[in-house]
């Protein structure tokens, strides 16, 4: 069995003043809070959830190729 990529995010932007569709995806990745990092697997619904917000967060993928980061 073939270990899957996670992807490291971290939450680097207050959510204050975002629209409520936008905290969503933050909250449905996991993220509480200011500087919280989580790991998530690299599928494409978090990567749609990653792509909406991703002014608001900092991140690499882990994989079996090392780090990448976006």
């Amino acid at each position: 069995m073939s270990e899957q990529k996670k992807i490291k995010v971290t939450l680097i932007k207050s959510l204050i003043g975002t629209k409520a569709p936008h905290r969503a995806c933050v909250r449905g990745l996991g993220l509480r809070r200011m500087n919280h990092t989580v790991e998530v697997l690299d599928t494409p619904e978090n990567r749609g959830m990653i792509t909406k917000v991703q002014g608001c967060l900092s991140g690499d993928v882990r994989g079996l190729n090392g780090t990448e980061q976006y």
